[in-house]
């Protein structure tokens, strides 16, 4: 997510539970990797859709050589695992 967070950047993040939650365009979310089970990666989300019922999501690293849903395609929800409240920047 450079440049937006760096290596050694502090990240205070939400885990979202089984419950339904308001996702917010806009905000950075730690979503897993859907070719790389388990690899966590931060991601913006950029948009949200309903497709039969079923909510999907389109999310997009702030560096534009990042892999993300233009590789992966839409998410669902279960794939966006927390939500980044704050960041502690480790100064130089």
């Amino acid at each position: 997510m450079a440049p937006t967070y760096n290596a050694g950047d502090w990240l205070l993040v939400r885990y979202l539970s089984g419950k339904k939650h308001t996702l917010e365009v806009g905000k950075v979310y730690l979503v897993e990797d859907p070719q790389r089970p388990g690899i966590r990666l931060l991601k913006r989300l950029i948009q949200s859709r309903s497709e039969h019922g079923v909510m999907r999501y389109w999310v997009e690293g702030d560096n534009l050589q990042s892999t993300d849903s233009r590789a992966w395609g839409w998410l669902e929800q279960n794939q966006l695992l927390a939500r980044v409240l704050i960041r502690y920047k480790k100064g130089n």
